[in-house]
């Protein structure tokens, strides 16, 4: 860690954050992001500015911002280096796992505010943060209805923001959150939802009930695109995936 990152703190101001960001990437790892986050003109990251920093790096800087105030997460959030924003997610991650009831849903209210701003605007921001973040908060209140909303969105990020905040369900061996956010997400071909639903459908099979996964193939199989599918099926038997893959 470089010595501006060393002498960060919660009480920091974002620019300061930023500039240690930017002095922990390196030129070469950011070019190879840029490649593999599909940064180039018409892909899904067009546009995303990469500073080359390693994740584990970004996850020990956050433990440093731990209790980060509202507005400079929100300042960090809206910052256009993607490594940044996705510091700023994990400290809100951190921020509300410890805060009270009231601190925390405000927490939750700016994840909300930020990501339908287009700030949570690739897959691994949406990854990292719609589950324990968004998730979690609607497994506490006992009420996953708001994620249908987030799936049935149009826009790709909150789409796959309402598919990937069912893994907090999931993990609580809750199934029907995911089972209710299929409908409005089985037809929808884009690579990064295919993968996200083919992914939670796995997860359930593996965290809940494996007969829950069978059932589901069994009836909408035929429905789901290949990517889906294949995910979906991964940790089955050969002839089973090859059965699923026939219908």
């Amino acid at each position: 860690m470089n010595h501006a990152a060393a002498h960060l703190s919660p009480a920091s101001r974002a620019g300061d954050i930023a500039a240690a960001v930017r002095a922990l990437g390196d030129a070469e790892r950011a070019a190879g992001q840029r490649r593999f986050f599909k940064t180039g003109p018409g892909e899904y990251g067009e546009g995303d500015v990469f500073a080359g920093v390693r994740v584990p790096v970004l996850r020990s800087v956050s433990k440093r911002l731990r209790g980060l105030d509202p507005p400079t997460v929100r300042t960090l959030l809206e910052h256009e280096i993607h490594e940044v924003r996705l510091l700023a997610l994990l400290v809100l991650t951190l921020n509300a796992d410890r805060a009270g009831d009231d601190e925390r849903a405000a927490w939750v209210q700016l994840y909300r505010e930020s990501a339908r701003a287009g700030r949570v605007n690739n897959w691994d921001l949406v990854d990292v943060s719609a589950d324990p973040i968004l998730g979690v908060w609607l497994v506490a209140a006992g009420d996953h209805r708001e994620l249908l909303d987030w799936a049935a969105a149009d826009d790709l990020w909150q789409r796959r923001i309402g598919i990937v905040g069912t893994f907090a369900f999931i993990k609580a061996g809750l199934p029907q959150a995911l089972l209710d956010v299929a409908p409005l997400v089985i037809a929808d071909r884009r690579d990064l939802i295919q993968k996200a639903f083919g992914w939670m459908l796995r997860e359930q099979g593996q965290r809940v009930d494996r007969a829950l996964l069978l059932d589901y193939l069994d009836s909408h199989a035929g429905d789901m695109g290949r990517t889906a599918l294949s995910y979906a099926a991964e940790h089955l038997t050969a002839a089973e995936r090859a059965h699923y893959r026939s219908l």
